[in-house]
């Protein structure tokens, strides 16, 4: 895979349903859209807290409470993934 993020639907503590979609860091809310639409969950609400933890972290959480709808799941976790900065980081590349 490119880079891109993985989104997984959490239900007590299981991975219930997972999709990636390809994206830049930067984009990563027009990829959560799509990764959403494919999935057939809505979209959540994006709160400045959870742009500060894709800033910092890479990653973001969201509760049942960050959904308009009710959703059949606990939380949604998005994960950017960069495959090439696996293998720059990591001395077995070299």
């Amino acid at each position: 895979m490119a880079t891109g993020i993985w989104v997984r639907l959490m239900h007590k503590n299981r991975i219930e349903k997972d999709t990636t979609a390809e994206c830049t860091l930067s984009d990563w809310q027009e990829a959560l859209d799509a990764a959403c639409h494919q999935m057939d969950v809505p979209r959540p609400i994006v709160l400045p807290r959870h742009e500060r933890d894709w800033e910092q972290f890479s990653q973001v959480r969201f509760l049942k409470e960050h959904f308009i709808e009710d959703v059949p799941f606990d939380r949604m976790e998005v994960e950017y993934i960069d495959p090439d900065k696996k293998k720059r980081n990591n001395p077995a590349y070299f």
